[in-house]
């Protein structure tokens, strides 16, 4: 039997909670404070697709992702009192510092809860943007155990919580990024790419879209090992994942917001698990409308996607923020077709670029770990050299695991391939060699243990 989320096809009801006039009235709203983020034509991923591909450009805003938009939305609208009594919100960092801006921004006293996995460079953005008027708080491994430590805080004190996607001022806010886009292009693009972690932005923008520009296709990114948005749309509703990878920490979210998951559920689509995408058009999913697919996309992937934006755009990306460009490369587009994909976080922390290569060389399939078995006699590692070794391969980790006896001893060995194409050729070569190779596979429980 297949797994329903590898291909679903469902037509979901509607929810009138969020609606384009909410977000028109959001971007009034935040105007004097937000001003609109760059939409910049990329020639790279223009030849490569061969579509007019834009970069909405969220992380050049005050805070570095599209975070703000929402959290200001949101407290600006608080009564006196609720200013008096300040804010709580729960955070993996962006929309932490978009509370911390905000707050600083109009005088108002916040907590934040941010998990104990959060970079530190985004816990120091955060201290900077509140200054005196924020207290942050450290909990817990995953944004969830910030979330609850974040909800007793508000049941304890009577402070207004301020979630980072479900609530509709939150969701309003981030829709405003549609507003700008279709403002700055002056039409309706083709395609927009979104990423997706607990669904207020694809919501914000999806509805926005959906209202002023019904024939533009959406396509939401998750990362593969945190789909929450794909399993509240399998199930029928919001449901929590039993685990998360939390790399992507900008969108690993375990459960997605019930205000997110009724406005998305209404769209009508697709939710795809791996692989290419046919060609989208406008009216596969929605008679005279633009189709609606969910891709899962591999954290190897968003990693080779953050090194090329670096190299290539100077762009610097979070995780999270190149989720959306890197769904792009999944898809087949229309030639000549209009595409904006949103780099939604420019918030990384320098010292995780080790683990970031890699893992873009593992999905790159340049990267593989082997445990040999080497005779404990001269020559052994000259022979895997010249027996195994081929002319382009180079030896990247190795280090003795286990010396139990005088006649062997096992190594972990990590071999970067010149080319994925050369790894049969080096499995041939261990095959044939008296020297016992064992690869480490990918997602085994040994291999977890190395990434």
């Amino acid at each position: 039997m297949s797994n329903p989320l590898d291909v679903i096809e469902k037509t979901f009801p509607a929810s009138p909670a969020l609606s384009a006039d909410e977000i028109d009235a959001a971007i009034k709203r935040i105007t004097d404070i937000i001003e609109p983020t760059p939409l910049q034509l990329s020639p790279r991923l223009s030849a490569l697709t061969g579509a007019r591909v834009y970069l909405k450009r969220e992380d050049l805003t005050a805070v570095r992702s599209y975070k703000l938009r929402g959290a200001y939305n949101l407290i600006v609208q608080l009564s006196p009192e609720e200013r008096a009594a300040g804010v709580v919100a729960a955070s993996a960092g962006n929309h932490a510092q978009g509370v911390a801006f905000a707050c600083q921004a109009m005088g108002i006293k916040g907590r934040i809860y941010v998990p104990t996995t959060t970079p530190r460079q985004k816990r120091d953005r955060i201290r900077v943007h509140g200054g005196e008027f924020v207290e942050l708080i450290a909990v817990g491994e995953t944004y969830d155990a910030a979330a609850a430590a974040a909800a007793a805080d508000v049941e304890r004190t009577g402070a207004t919580m301020v979630p980072p996607f479900d609530d509709v001022r939150t969701a309003a806010g981030q829709g405003t990024i549609a507003v700008e886009i279709l403002e700055q292009l002056g039409t309706a693009p083709d395609l927009v790419v979104i990423p997706v972690g607990g669904g207020g932005c694809l919501a914000g923008i999806g509805t926005y879209l959906r209202e002023r520009a019904p024939q533009t296709a959406i396509l939401g990114a998750e990362p593969a090992g945190a789909a929450s948005m794909t399993a509240a749309l399998v199930a029928g509703g919001p449901v929590t994942l039993p685990e998360i990878d939390p790399f992507v920490d900008g969108a690993a979210v375990r459960r997605i917001g019930q205000v997110p998951y009724d406005a998305v559920a209404k769209f009508g689509g697709r939710v795809v698990s791996h692989g290419s995408l046919p060609l989208l058009t406008a009216t596969e999913s929605r008679p005279g409308g633009g189709a609606f697919r969910l891709l899962q996309v591999d954290e190897g992937a968003i990693c080779t996607t953050m090194l090329d934006l670096y190299q290539n755009e100077g762009i610097i990306a979070e995780p999270a923020g190149a989720l959306a460009v890197a769904a792009l490369t999944e898809v087949d587009v229309a030639p000549d077709s209009t595409v904006v994909c949103l780099v939604s976080g420019g918030n990384n922390d320098v010292s995780r670029y080790g683990e970031i290569i890699e893992r873009s060389l593992v999905h790159r399939g340049l990267k593989h770990y082997f445990l040999v078995d080497f005779p404990q006699e001269p020559g052994a590692l000259r022979r895997f050299l010249d027996e195994v070794l081929g002319p382009d391969d180079d030896i990247t980790v190795f280090e003795y695991v286990k010396r139990n006896n005088r006649e062997f001893g096992a190594a972990l060995v990590g071999i970067e391939l010149g080319a994925p194409e050369g790894l049969a050729q080096l499995l041939e070569r261990m095959d044939a060699s008296p020297i016992r190779c064992e690869r480490l596979e990918p997602g085994s429980p040994a291999y977890r243990y190395l990434t």
